[in-house]
């Protein structure tokens, strides 16, 4: 087999590539990243991307130093300086066969589309000003992509708190079902704050085992337990030092972190497991939960002085079958979304978007995002209508009568007819020439009434 030529390829993509040894010593970078800092390979080979002499006239917000020391992924928004653009930055470690560090990798975007989007929300800023709170909103927050819908009352008053809080360090406590866009009104704050560009880090404390959750926020020293890492490991408190944290799913943290978490709220400073010295923190914790918590303090499994520390600015998500008037929106950005990563160019009927702005959508947006890019994977005809949607959301097919019946105009009830008594015809006879002989129309006819309606 004929060998891969790596470094070829890398020298054609079109994202930039830096990488490091385990040192901090840059050992590649590919043509991507010298074309976008206008830079010579030989400037940068050698540096170390942990000497801040070298480094300052090259890019500022770097991420490998973090990486390195972390063994983590990280992103940040920095800058080349000799063309002065923007980047975003993604950096990785990879490991070698016994668990430590041998390269750092960054990958860096050009953001210059940001600012026109920035211009062309402007522009709809002049035209519109009934969206002019909202537009000023996106063009000041650099919006990467997140799909931002917030037609009802209770998402502009949400996102309204969201842009006051924004510039401030005050802890902000986001609740709300699962699937209502928590995160996303928590990547809002932290791109409209003075903290965007610095580390975001983000941890789901249900998801990683109370054992492992300890070490993983607050870091621990070398020997602190069996396992442990040579020369220890930094916690996520202290990898966010500058940044923001998003404690998502608060509301399963185990009591005995949450004393924990409580005192390092409380002093700004976090210990390591198997440390003594206390280690100064500059952070700004937004948390999230699908609990209630006051529940949770009534039932004794969530500290009632930790939720007022957390509680400082709240902001509850309502349900979707509570935002009307956010699901044709939704419906519309999700679908051209997917219409465009599909190849594909579907619409949806009346009666398909009444039956969608009926149903009670219990998995919120994130259900509704999955159905639509379901409903157009699976569909070759081009229309999504209510068969489709009935079938996709288990409905009974009396559903698409009922909600024809209060919503859908008169071509849409013919056409649900005509389809009925083709399809019947169809499994009757077993070919469309005999089946438009019973209907009492042309085959040809037929045909195109077939093509019509995608059977």
């Amino acid at each position: 087999m004929k060998e891969i030529d790596f470094k070829k390829i890398c020298d054609n993509l079109i994202d930039a590539i830096y990488v490091t040894d385990a040192e901090g010593n840059t050992i590649y970078v590919n043509d991507a990243y010298l074309k976008l800092g206008d830079l010579r390979r030989e400037e940068l080979m050698g540096m170390n991307v942990f000497n801040p002499d070298q480094t300052k006239q090259v890019y500022t917000g770097g991420v490998l130093p973090d990486v390195l020391k972390s063994g983590r992924r990280c992103e940040k928004v920095g800058t080349l300086k000799r063309t002065n653009t923007k980047v975003h930055i993604t950096g990785i470690p990879i490991f070698d066969e016994n668990g430590e560090i041998q390269y750092a990798v960054a990958t860096e975007k050009d953001v210059a589309r940001l600012e026109e989007l920035k211009d062309h929300l402007a522009e709809l800023r002049k035209e519109n000003t009934q969206g002019a709170a909202e537009l000023a909103y996106l063009r000041d927050r650099q919006i990467y992509d997140i799909d931002v819908v917030m037609e009802s009352a209770c998402m502009q008053e949400a996102f309204a708190v969201a842009r006051s809080v924004a510039k401030t360090d005050v802890t902000v406590l986001i609740t709300g079902e699962s699937g209502t866009g928590k995160e996303i009104i928590a990547d809002a704050i932290y791109m409209a704050s003075e903290r965007n560009g610095k580390p975001f880090i983000k941890l789901n404390c249900s998801a990683i085992p109370a054992n492992l959750l300890e070490s993983e926020l607050f870091g621990y020293e070398e020997g602190s337990f069996t396992g442990a890492r040579k020369g220890g490991k930094a916690g996520l408190f202290e990898i966010a030092s500058g940044g923001v944290v998003l404690l998502d799913e608060v509301g399963d943290m185990p009591m005995d972190l949450q004393v924990k978490l409580l005192r390092v709220l409380q002093s700004r400073e976090v210990t390591r497991v198997g440390g003594k010295d206390p280690i100064p923190l500059d952070i700004r914790l937004i948390a999230s939960t699908n609990k209630n918590l006051k529940v949770g303090i009534e039932r004794g499994t969530f500290r009632e002085d930790l939720y007022y520390r957390l509680n400082v600015v709240p902001i509850d998500l309502k349900p979707l079958k509570e935002r009307q008037a956010d699901i044709e929106p939704l419906v519309e950005t999700f679908l051209k979304k997917y219409n465009t990563r599909y190849n594909k160019n579907l619409i949806m009927t009346r009666l398909a978007m009444a039956m969608m702005m009926e149903y009670s959508w219990p998995g919120n947006i994130r259900e509704l995002k999955n159905v639509i890019e379901r409903m157009v994977v699976i569909n070759f005809t081009g229309v999504i209508d209510g068969d489709v949607v009935a079938r996709v959301l288990g409905l009974p097919a009396a559903k698409v009568q009922s909600t024809n019946s209060r919503h859908g105009t008169l071509k849409a009830a013919t056409e649900s007819l005509e389809r009925q008594m083709i399809e019947s015809a169809l499994e009757r006879c077993g070919s469309k020439r005999k089946a438009a002989k019973a209907l009492g129309v042309d085959h040809s006819t037929l045909v195109k009434k077939c093509q019509r309606l995608g059977i």
